[in-house]
């Protein structure tokens, strides 16, 4: 038996096996389950016994490396690239505009970056702990139409590993309907960095979410939001948002920049009624 399902699992490294993802899971678990049951049978357990348990654990650890097919790889190898350009743009200091600055600190700049476009950053500092804006950016992102007027909606179409997803997002029209409707499909990938938090994303094709009619699929560049706390203020954030977006159809640039500093202006003002017309604990339910 414990032969047979080791012959299982050295089979699944071929190529004509690597998609069936049930079957190791099941070969593993298998390895498991026959090791305990002969150690329980045993008062001493040999040590060929507890040499094949670590390294069907480390057999574990590998196919689960294994476990994702070629699609579900590449989207991950997008998610990673986006959020590693995003990272770029922010940390190149030069060059940056200002578009707009609001009474409370709030400040949207901009710049251009080549093979990219006009780019938009927000900064903010929000009167909330990080866990709260992550919990609300990241965990529940599929809320955000309730709260954010310039969203219709949101939805999780495929979520990959632990911190990568494939989303659809409706934008609401915008600039008195001279920005008709919109529709993004993106790889998002959220990853936390010591006390710092990042979600980004780019676009991407998804075959289960063709284009609608009546609706221009437009495209998220490389973008991102970074989370950590305030220095010397740790119940306090602050959040920098890159925005990169295509809204392709014919609309003076004017109109485009216009439309998307206000949109971050607009976001940080919702994002913090939202937070505090809902408490953390709440937020958990």
């Amino acid at each position: 038996m414990l032969l047979a399902t080791f012959k299982l699992c050295a089979g699944s490294s071929y190529r004509h096996m690597r998609n069936m993802k049930g079957l190791r899971q099941q070969a593993v678990m298998a390895i498991g389950q026959e090791l305990n049951r002969r150690a329980l049978g045993s008062p001493n357990p040999s040590t060929w016994i507890s040499q094949v348990r670590r390294r069907s654990s480390l057999l574990g650890s590998r196919l689960e490396e294994t476990l994702y097919s070629d699609q579900e790889l590449a989207y991950l190898q997008q998610g990673e690239e986006a959020m590693q350009k995003a990272l770029g743009i922010l940390s190149n200091q030069e060059g940056w505009k200002k578009e707009t600055q609001q009474d409370n600190g709030d400040k949207v700049m901009s710049k251009v970056v080549p093979d990219v476009g006009k780019v938009f950053r927000l900064e903010v500092v929000v009167d909330q702990p990080m866990e709260r804006l992550y919990e609300e950016l990241v965990e529940r992102m599929e809320a955000m139409g309730e709260w954010n007027p310039n969203v219709k909606e949101i939805k999780v179409l495929q979520k990959i590993g632990k911190d990568t997803f494939i989303t659809h997002e409706m934008a609401a029209e915008a600039a008195g309907n001279l920005v008709g409707p919109r529709d993004f499909v993106s790889v998002r990938c959220a990853k936390r960095r010591g006390s710092t938090c990042v979600l980004a994303g780019m676009a991407t094709d998804f075959g289960n979410m063709p284009e609608q009619k009546g609706v221009i699929r437009a495209e998220h560049g490389p973008t991102c939001m970074v989370l950590h706390p305030l220095a010397g203020s740790p119940s306090k954030t602050k959040l920098t948002w890159l925005l990169s977006i295509d809204l392709k159809g014919w609309l003076p640039k004017s109109i485009i920049n216009q439309v998307l500093s206000q949109t971050q202006v607009d976001f940080a003002n919702h994002l913090r009624k939202r937070l505090e017309s809902r408490p953390a604990s709440e937020a958990r339910c």
